[in-house]
């Protein structure tokens, strides 16, 4: 059961079987009006600026032997097959692991940028185009009520739709229709989904059983046949 509540002061109400799930500000939580403000179209970030925070240590050098350590070496602990035949299975290499003093690929240590000047902000300036209003709560001429329904399965009913600008008229109909008949609806809900889940067990269950007949008579029919003669 969905109920949404707009408030004159411009914030919602999102409510599902009654519990406040959500709630916010019409105005700042959707595009209703025109931004307050805009980013001022005759600034842009300058060309010198800097907002790199780190950058490689200009001093930090490659050693000279990094690249002379493998990424893999011979197994150590590897030993050659007693049954290994040099001239039929060629010459025994131990198998490659990984070595422990492999570092990886070098890459120079990272430092505080000197010239950093923090993330550039574009300026903004008042929207020429926003206009207030306060009233963008109110709906003074509602037609019609659509519902987009997203689903998997067959079989939802949606009915009970009430339009009021009382909280207290929507909350007594929510017990007269959806409180009263909630529990009795489950019931039956479960009760058919319970006579659906037994009728597929029992498909199923005859289906294994014939299969399993099938089975048995292929296996009566592949047994030998003996004559005595």
């Amino acid at each position: 059961m969905y109920t949404l509540i707009v408030h004159p002061d411009q914030t919602y109400e999102v409510r599902i079987d009654g519990q406040k799930k959500q709630s916010g500000n019409l105005l700042e939580d959707w595009s209703f009006l025109a931004p307050k403000t805009i980013k001022d179209p005759s600034q842009s970030k300058p060309s010198d600026w800097v907002d790199e925070a780190q950058i490689d240590d200009p001093e930090d050098k490659k050693p000279a032997d990094w690249d002379k350590v493998p990424k893999q070496i011979p197994d150590p602990e590897a030993e050659k097959p007693d049954d290994w035949d040099d001239e039929a299975d060629g010459e025994w290499e131990a198998p490659l692991i990984p070595n422990p003093e492999y570092k990886g690929e070098w890459k120079a240590k990272r430092i505080p940028n000197p010239k950093y000047k923090g993330p550039w902000v574009h300026p903004e300036i008042p929207n020429p185009d926003y206009v207030e209003d306060k009233n963008a709560y109110r709906f003074t001429d509602i037609g019609s009520v659509g519902i987009d329904v997203w689903q998997v399965k067959s079989g939802t009913i949606l009915d009970n739709i009430i339009i009021t600008d009382s909280v207290k008229e929507a909350e007594d109909f929510l017990e007269e229709t959806w409180g009263k008949n909630h529990d009795k609806e489950k019931e039956m809900f479960d009760a058919v989904e319970k006579k659906k889940k037994d009728e597929e067990d029992a498909a199923k269950k005859k289906a294994d059983e014939s299969k399993k007949d099938e089975d048995e008579d292929e296996d009566e029919d592949d047994a030998p046949v003996h004559d005595d003669l």
